[in-house]
């Protein structure tokens, strides 16, 4: 081995040490510390400058997990991950049904749990390629092992988009209602649930007959999971 490959050997080597200790350090920093921005919100501004516009901000409001509606905790449990209290960050059964359905080459469904969307949305971009699907399932992991599920939930309705330029429950509620995340009713839980498959397309304040078909299911979907107690107590009602 040459002078010049060992040089190169060493500086992978701490590299990839100085990014396995630093990923951990930063999960365990969020698991308690606010999260004023994220990935995607950046990947945004990125977005803007390629497309030659002018700065435009980001409408995000961080705020604590009693300041938002339980309503809120369980309509997007219920639109993205229903089983989300059973798993330890991957679902497995999704992934075998979202495989047999592209197999049969059926509407490709999404697999994704709450807990890999918000390794996704926080640390990483929205390019699909093998590379970043592995940082997802490594930050994924970490997540799970550092973080509370209430933590995760937290984290994940305050960084996730509600429509252009506009991040986390407490910014989509006041832009769409007039109303803080902590009053949110069912009906608008739900309806701002049903638009996170495509938030810029599917409008809360201009919704669908689609949106609204998608609504109706998830709030019957969020009575089913009470009924049979797949939503935890501290956010299965309002106070």
């Amino acid at each position: 081995m040459t002078a010049l490959s060992k040089r190169i050997k060493r500086i992978l080597t701490a590299l990839t040490l100085t990014l396995f200790t630093g990923s951990i350090a930063l999960v365990g920093l969020l698991g308690f510390a606010p999260a004023n921005t994220s990935a995607f919100m950046l990947h945004e501004h990125i977005n803007d400058l390629i497309a030659g516009k002018s700065l435009h901000s980001i409408d995000h409001r961080w705020i604590t997990r009693s300041r938002i509606s339980k309503q809120a905790f369980a309509a997007v449990i219920a639109a993205e991950d229903q089983r989300f209290f059973q798993h330890h960050g991957f679902d497995f059964d999704a992934i075998y049904q979202a495989y047999n359905n592209n197999l049969k080459g059926e509407k490709l469904r999404g697999a994704s749990t709450i807990s890999q969307q918000v390794a996704k949305n926080l640390f990483l971009s929205p390019a699909r390629n093998f590379g970043r699907k592995a940082l997802e399932a490594w930050f994924t992991l970490l997540i799970e092992l550092f973080w509370s599920k209430t933590r995760i939930l937290e984290m994940y309705l305050n960084i996730c988009e509600f429509g252009d330029h506009l991040y986390g429950i407490e910014a989509a509620s006041r832009h769409y209602f007039g109303v803080s995340a902590q009053r949110l009713s069912a009906e608008q839980a739900a309806l701002l649930a049903a638009t996170l498959p495509n938030p810029k397309a599917l409008k809360a304040d201009q919704p669908s007959q689609y949106l609204l078909r998608r609504q109706r299911w998830i709030l019957r979907q969020m009575r089913n999971l009470r009924t049979q107690a797949q939503i935890t107590p501290e956010i299965s009602t309002d106070e």
